[in-house]
């Protein structure tokens, strides 16, 4: 497929229009669209697990519904990592249409399986599609955003995962209780139909890509078209197996080796807390004493606050730095987390889940907005893919923990346990800065 057909319309050449956060608005919207596929994806689960737990023909149990929600994290690691390694070679637009396409499968999966076993394979399958996605679609939007609109691009984006989290609390709501918790999975093919067509027709190739694949004049193309700078050699990723090495070796290069863990151990905790909550919030707010529509509406409640969060994080980010915004936010989600353990009215109860949603979720997003200031171009890609991919073991715990707790009748537990995760991520991003320091000083001190 020529560039000719993934833009918005021809250009002189030679004649970029100007990098303007109107430029990116294309790639923006499909991205947009896909994340909105996995927001819903990754949210189906715990809008639907009270009417799966009270199936006694699927035959859920609180401990298995925590390790399956594992396993689809874990799904998601290998997908991040693979995909923030494989893009260079298969290029951004195919690994994403791929990643569409597994976790489409997965949920079709999930509405046929009969037992807990095939359930979660099908919702490992689903987290390998869904892991791979998140880091290419920022990858994306990082490349065509304008330098100074990274951090309101990336919370931009941010807000379809929270639109999908409503829209899939919006069918555990009313589809599952109608005609059951396998026709809400069903919901989940929808992407495979809508989004991969448009993909593969109107989404352009990452120039940096085309240039690091020696298709310099498509590569030109699409920089001219988008308003980019057009790329040079030292921005594009190496190609071939050893290219990726030395993009993984790059993370580690003295001015980002001690940033470098710093953020993986950042996005551990921002992923615990947004895959615990995301998973287990109703079932949290269930055994607290909430009825069972309260209970999913609470999924619903804090999402909304994840959309207002990413905006308002996204401009905030844009004046005072992502770093300082995203260890702000671990604060305040940790004292939000807090709050929850008290048996509060529920009106009281609702006010706090929104505002906790403001900071979560964007607290997480801030991190990956982060990486922008600390990784070149060229590093960008296995940057973010290494950052959420190993950040996708707190992923992998998030789930497991809600459930071992529910099991064992500890769930206000899980409330602290999320505090915790909150006050270490906060420290963790808000030393990224003196680590960078550290590097370039060592450096650039003689031998």
């Amino acid at each position: 497929m020529t560039s000719s057909r993934v833009s918005a319309g021809p250009q002189p050449p030679g004649r970029a229009p100007a990098h303007t956060f109107r430029s990116v608005l294309p790639v923006l919207a499909l991205c947009w669209l896909a994340v909105f596929f996995d927001g819903m994806d990754v949210n189906i689960y715990g809008a639907v697990m009270p009417h799966m737990l009270d199936d006694p023909g699927l035959g859920l149990t609180p401990a298995s519904a925590g390790t399956i929600g594992s396993w689809t994290t874990f799904g998601m690691l290998i997908g991040a990592l693979l995909a923030g390694n494989l893009t260079d070679w298969l290029g951004r637009r195919p690994m994403l249409v791929a990643s569409v396409t597994l976790f489409s499968l997965g949920s079709a999966g999930c509405a046929l399986a009969m037992s807990p076993g095939l359930f979660g394979a099908g919702r490992f399958l689903a987290g390998l599609g869904l892991g791979g996605l998140m880091p290419l679609c920022l990858a994306m939007v990082l490349e065509f955003a304008p330098p100074r609109r990274a951090a309101l691009t990336t919370g931009v984006l941010m807000t379809s995962y929270h639109a999908g989290g409503m829209a899939a609390t919006g069918l555990g709501l009313t589809v599952a209780p109608a005609v059951g918790w396998r026709w809400v999975f069903w919901a989940g093919v929808a992407p495979a139909v809508i989004a991969v067509p448009l993909l593969l027709k109107l989404l352009p190739e990452s120039p940096g890509v085309l240039l690091a694949r020696g298709q310099r004049e498509r590569a030109r193309e699409v920089a001219v078209r988008y308003g980019l700078p057009e790329p040079t050699p030292v921005e594009a990723p190496a190609g071939g197996a050893k290219g990726r090495l030395a993009a993984v070796r790059a993370l580690f290069a003295p001015g980002t080796r001690w940033s470098t863990p710093l953020l993986w151990l950042a996005s551990f905790c921002g992923l615990l807390l947004v895959y615990g909550v995301s998973t287990w919030l109703p079932q949290l707010m269930r055994a607290s004493g909430y009825g069972l529509t309260s209970s999913v509406s609470f999924l619903m409640v804090i999402n909304a606050g994840g959309i207002v969060g990413m905006l308002i994080a996204g401009r905030t980010a844009d004046r005072f730095g992502a770093v300082r915004v995203s260890a702000l936010w671990f604060v305040l989600t940790a004292a939000g987390a807090l709050l929850l353990r008290e048996q509060l009215p529920l009106g009281v109860t609702y006010a706090v889940v929104a505002i906790t949603g403001v900071w979560l979720f964007s607290a997480q997003v801030m991190v990956y907005a982060a990486t922008d200031t600390v990784y070149g171009a060229g590093e960008r890609a296995a940057g973010l893919g290494w950052v959420t991919g190993v950040g996708r073991t707190g992923a992998v715990l998030g789930p497991w923990l809600g459930g071992a707790l529910a099991a064992n009748g500890n769930e206000s537990w899980g409330f602290t346990a999320f505090a915790v995760a909150g006050l270490v991520g906060a420290a963790a991003i808000a030393l990224v800065p003196l680590a960078g320091r550290l590097g370039d000083r060592r450096a650039s001190t003689p031998a």
